[in-house]
């Protein structure tokens, strides 16, 4: 492709970012500000198109751009634009560090209020084993169990056990799984457990397991755990508004999650924003929608991913470094609920 054909491509896919029509030459040719004929400028479109760049829509003389021509826009003609102060303000005033399911919540509304789109965050779904973890005794038979995750999430967990463990009991037992097992998944806990149980006293093996079973309890309620925000703003998006049966597709796919959850996951094992385009990839359900996404951290480690699902005529250059900013600021919250 020549500059020629660039430019012009790229002149088509902002204008119709922002006004929603088909565009035609003569509009591409004040848009574009080439001192082109609108014969030669109706040449290069006709080559656009039979490369699959452009396409036509209905009966219009005027062109839009294709999934194809989008991947080619966001890879290499997009010009990233810098969020202004006051938004950039916001998001650091929004998701300060504090409970880091909080922080998930807030930044899933946050990217959906300054998107006008649908805001999504997803925790990791994997076994992550625990990062510190506490006995509290509650009663004769009934023991509290504090579970700290790898991202400082806190699950308690009420354990029923056959006999009346003293608090002294209880400590020595944390301190020892604490010591011996934190960062170890469950799973592996679960498997060593078979040959090393019998080298511990009764009632801290006994307190182990029961803390594994939980631990992977709680693993298995975190599995699909998504938060979404803003779907009810895909009714009033005129790409989606308009067409009821797109609509219920839309909202099946908000409420299943499944589809969702597998790019989510497929999102964690790269490295920065990831642009997803309906209609290119296996992992976008519905050809009308975009899905542009991060991972975020805590403590070095991918812990889960976050981003904005809107439709494909979205204004990627503001939706890049906004996704970006939100997985910073959430990674850094999180390592600062950690300390």
């Amino acid at each position: 492709m020549d500059e020629r054909a660039r430019i012009l491509l790229k002149s088509l896919i902002e204008h119709y970012i922002v006004d929603g029509q088909p565009v035609g030459s003569r509009t591409l040719s004040q848009y574009s500000r080439l001192d082109l004929s609108p014969a030669t400028i109706r040449n290069v479109m006709a080559d656009l198109e039979e490369h699959g760049f452009i396409a036509h829509r209905h009966t219009s003389s005027g062109r839009v751009p294709t999934p194809r021509g989008y991947r080619l826009f966001v890879d290499s003609l997009l010009t990233v634009q810098p969020l202004d102060a006051g938004e950039s303000s916001q998001m650091q005033h929004a998701l300060v560090a504090e409970d880091p399911r909080q922080v998930i919540t807030r930044a899933a509304g946050l990217l959906s209020q300054l998107s006008s789109f649908a805001g999504v965050v997803s925790t990791q779904r994997r076994d992550g084993g625990f990062r510190h973890i506490e006995f509290l005794r509650l009663s004769a038979r009934r023991v509290l169990l504090i579970l700290v995750s790898p991202d400082g999430t806190v699950h308690n967990r009420m354990l029923q056990v056959d006999r009346d463990y003293s608090p002294s009991v209880l400590h020595e037992a944390a301190n020892y799984i604490n010591a011996h097992y934190a960062g170890v998944s469950f799973e592996e806990i679960r498997r060593r457990l078979g040959t090393e149980l019998a080298e511990l006293r009764r009632d801290i093996s006994q307190l182990m397991q029961r803390a594994v079973d939980a631990g992977l309890d709680a693993a298995r309620d975190d599995a699909d755990k998504m938060v979404i925000a803003g779907s009810s703003n895909f009714v009033g998006i005129p790409d989606f508004a308009d067409d009821m049966a797109r609509l219920k597709q839309l909202f099946g796919l908000f409420e299943q999650r499944t589809d969702l959850l597998q790019l989510m996951d497929a999102s964690a094992r790269a490295d920065g924003v990831q642009i997803y385009i309906g209609g290119e990839s296996e992992l976008v359900p519905m050809e009308e929608l975009s899905i542009v996404i991060a991972p975020y951290r805590a403590d070095g480690k991918v812990v889960g991913t976050l981003g904005v699902i809107g439709p494909t005529r979205m204004a990627y250059q503001r939706m890049i470094p906004m996704v970006d900013i939100t997985a910073r600021l959430v990674s850094a919250a999180l390592d600062q609920g950690e300390m």
